[in-house]
């Protein structure tokens, strides 16, 4: 008889992460349909709110109570919803918004290609290219408004780490600091805002930095930091620090080197390199660890790339000529760790 609580409330936790995919579009329909932006001023009716997003009024109402069981709206007076605090970074305004990165994961692009996971356990291959028969970075560039989404996700998960990385490493004996695959800036933003008089470069694809230049005037930091475009496979512009956030686990070992090999040409004899991504533990039971390998998953569908352990990256970046002197710990309550590296 002891047995059979236990076994229930195991299968009740296998159940919910069974149907976890259903939270997931509950929470992009409501994102697509601006309802937490409509709610952000306070609780409305569902016939406002069905009005105003062009739905069914009954269809609404059914996936409000959906957001409800789920803790990100709730129901006041019959028939008014609010969000709650848990709701609120669903909204576009929130300081710490996911509302691109659920439009990002709730796409059906991005839902098709999860859908070829099993392709990828079985061939070792990104699941995309599966999915779609190219690469996720030529999709993006055949599909601009998928490619603006991803860019803003891509922003919304930099926001949350980067004012952490100034406290972690002290920017103040560099001149010029430069943002490898740094999209449109906040990270570097970042950086410069917590070191006056440090310079900055910011360097991406073309369709990476498109929406740098309004980011970086807005930030009052135009004055200070230029912008390149071009492929970090070939060359990247000079500086004494440079920064690689969340490009290594998108490739191979070969790719990676071939990224580090173009900062080694480029950094100063006495810079450092900050490599930030998610550092796989040796154990499976903290959230970190837990984080990583959910990334390291996600990496397998999207680009066939990986998160590494602290020894594969030692390993990574001394094929490209530097040495790994230390790294910190977590940056902002996430996965992700900066490994700073010297010349060798």
């Amino acid at each position: 008889m002891s047995d059979r609580p236990r076994g229930l409330a195991g299968y009740a936790t296998l159940s919910r992460k069974a149907f976890g995919y259903q939270s997931s579009q509950i929470l992009y329909a409501a994102v697509r349909l601006g309802v937490p932006d409509l709610l952000a001023e306070g609780p409305a009716p569902v016939t406002l709110l069905a009005e105003s997003t062009g739905s069914d009024p009954h269809a609404l109402g059914r996936l409000l109570r959906a957001l409800a069981v789920l803790g990100v709206v709730e129901e006041g007076e019959p028939g008014w919803f609010g969000l709650t605090e848990q709701g609120q970074p669903l909204r576009a305004d929130h300081p710490w918004s996911m509302r691109s990165s659920l439009l990002l994961l709730g796409d059906p692009d991005t839902w098709r290609a999860w859908g070829a996971l099993t392709d990828s356990v079985r061939t070792g291959e990104a699941a995309w290219d599966h999915a779609h028969g190219r690469p996720l970075f030529d999709h993006l560039a055949r599909h601009p408004e998928l490619s603006a989404v991803f860019n803003r996700a891509m922003h919304e998960g930099t926001e949350r780490i980067a004012p952490a990385l100034p406290r972690a490493y002290d920017f103040g004996r560099a001149h010029t600091v430069v943002d490898i695959g740094g999209g449109n800036g906040a990270l570097l933003a970042a950086v410069l805002a917590a070191t006056p008089g440090l310079k900055g470069v910011l360097f991406d694809t073309a369709d990476g930095v498109a929406g740098a230049a309004e980011e970086l005037r807005r930030a009052g930091l135009s004055d200070r930091c230029s912008i390149e475009a071009g492929d970090f496979f070939e060359a990247v512009p000079e500086g004494d620090v440079m920064l690689v956030k969340g490009v290594l686990h998108d490739w191979d070992d070969r790719r990676c080197i071939a990224i580090l090999r173009s900062c080694r040409r480029s950094i100063a004899a006495d810079g450092r390199l900050l490599v930030l991504e998610p550092v796989m533990p040796s154990g499976l039971g903290t959230p970190e660890a837990a984080g990583a390998v959910m990334s390291d998953i996600a990496m397998l569908v999207y680009t066939g790339g990986r998160e590494r352990g602290v020894t594969e990256f030692r390993d990574l970046l001394a094929a490209a000529g530097f040495d790994l002197t230390r790294v910190t710990p977590p940056l902002g309550g996430s996965e992700i760790r900066a490994l700073v590296a010297k010349p060798a």
